[in-house]
C-alpha cells in the first residue's frame, strides 16, 4: 500500500493520510480483513511523528473503515465493502445531479434533507466525519481517479512538494 502526502497542501498531514487510505478502501484496492502497515513504519516513510499516522487512523476507525487492535493493528473492517459500493453510487449522484445543473451545495442539502428526514445519520462518535472533511474541501471523498496509491511495500515518491510511504 503506498500513501502519499503533499506538503505544499494546506490539508494536514493526517487527514490526507486518511484521505489516501480511505481511497484504497473506496477504490477496492485493499478490502475486509487487509491490515494496514504499522502506524511507525509509515511514519517513518514520510518522515512524520507517528501521531500523526495514529491520528489518520484515528479518524478511519471513528468512520468505522478500520479497528484498531492491540497487538494486531488496523484491520479494514467488513463496513468497507459497502462504503466501497455506496461510494459509486455517490458518484453517479453526481454525476447526474452535474448533468441536472444542481451544485455541490444544492446536492449536500438534499441529501442532508433525505437523511434526517429518513432519520439515518443520527448524532453519535464519528459521525462528523464520517464521510470525510466535508463539502467543498478537496479530497473530501478520498483521492480521485488516477491517485497513485497502490499495494506493495512502502517506497519513496519523486514529485516535487510530495512524499510516498
Amino acid at each position: 500500500m503506498l500513501v502519499r502526502v503533499n506538503e505544499a497542501s494546506e490539508r494536514p498531514i493526517y487527514a490526507q493520510i486518511a484521505d489516501s487510505v480511505r481511497g484504497d478502501i473506496l477504490g477496492g484496492r485493499i478490502g475486509p480483513g487487509t491490515v494496514l502497515p504499522p502506524a511507525r513504519e509509515v511514519a517513518t516513510g514520510l518522515e512524520v511523528n507517528v501521531h500523526t499516522v495514529l491520528r489518520a487512523y484515528q479518524q478511519l476507525r471513528d468512520e468505522g473503515l478500520i479497528d484498531l487492535k492491540r497487538r494486531r493493528g488496523a484491520v479494514v473492517t467488513a463496513r468497507a465493502t459497502g462504503m466501497a459500493a455506496l461510494h459509486d453510487e455517490v458518484r453517479d449522484l453526481v454525476e447526474r445531479a452535474a448533468g441536472l445543473g444542481i451544485g455541490s451545495d444544492a446536492l449536500a442539502a438534499l441529501v442532508q434533507s433525505a437523511a434526517g428526514a429518513a432519520g439515518a445519520f443520527g448524532p453519535g462518535p464519528g459521525a462528523a466525519g464520517a464521510f470525510g472533511p466535508g463539502p467543498g474541501s478537496a479530497g473530501a471523498f478520498g483521492p480521485g481517479p488516477g491517485s497513485a496509491a497502490a499495494s506493495g511495500p512502502v517506497s519513496a515518491c519523486t514529485h516535487p512538494g510530495e512524499r510516498a510511504a
